[in-house]
């Protein structure tokens, strides 16, 4: 059963003053903490079970989400006592997210955006990816280039599924999710306890033409700063109405 990682470690500096007592993953948006929707969502999607690193005010992560049984999960734990960045994150939950012999791949969200992706299209990716093992690094979700982020991030190119970092005819740049997965062969040359940053890492393997992508339409937001969060909150509230 494939695994899935939220990666919900980081101290929110620009969601301050609101992440001075509270983690991001727990500010609340409508009627649920944000790091809510992710799990209800993987939960209807087939996952079940959900890995999350933590380190920033981590017992309360811990104490608010418990062993994820009212979700209809099961939670496990990956706390970090120093920075880690993100692949250093993931390179430490490994054990947790792969099998023994590192072959299986597995999806990893951040916690702090919000859509309404059903995740359940996760899973061929999942599959395609363990089936032609090494040959697929990385498949990332692109969302369009929001008004925080116009230059985007990677292009899909000339339509295919292929990620390419420069521009080509009939291909813009799009901006990665924050939505995506990965083999845990990324991650061979990442030490443990090492703080090591994601995109490098990506770079080289688009660079080895082994990252893929899929462009997704779907409601994406980035809940990156307390003005974001109350559109997000406003949205959740209005629709329930």
């Amino acid at each position: 059963m494939f695994k899935i990682m939220i990666l919900a470690a980081g101290k929110g500096e620009r969601m301050k003053p609101l992440t001075d007592t509270c983690p991001k993953p727990l500010l609340r948006a409508g009627r649920k903490m944000l790091i809510e929707y992710h799990l209800e969502k993987l939960a209807q999607a087939g996952f079940s079970s959900v890995v999350i690193n933590h380190a920033y005010l981590g017992d309360m992560i811990e104490a608010a989400l418990q062993d994820g049984k009212r979700y209809g999960l099961h939670i496990q734990y990956s706390p970090e006592s120093i920075v880690l960045e993100t692949a250093g994150g993931i390179t430490n939950a490994l054990p947790l997210l792969t099998n023994p012999d590192k072959h299986q791949p597995f999806a990893v969200i951040n916690a702090d955006i919000f859509c309404d992706m059903d995740f359940s299209i996760l899973w061929p990716i999942l599959q395609q990816m363990q089936s032609n093992s090494e040959q697929i690094l990385a498949h990332l979700i692109l969302v369009n280039n929001p008004p925080h982020h116009p230059e985007g991030d990677f292009s899909l190119h000339n339509g295919s599924d292929k990620l390419v970092e420069s521009t080509c005819p009939d291909c813009r740049k799009l901006t990665f999710s924050g939505i995506g997965v990965y083999h845990p062969a990324l991650f061979k040359n990442v030490l443990p306890n090492q703080a090591e940053k994601l995109a490098p890492l990506l770079r080289q393997a688009i660079t080895a033409g082994k990252v893929t992508g899929s462009h997704y339409l779907g409601i994406w937001m980035d809940i990156g700063t307390p003005k974001r969060l109350q559109l997000l909150d406003t949205k959740l509230r209005q629709s329930a109405l």
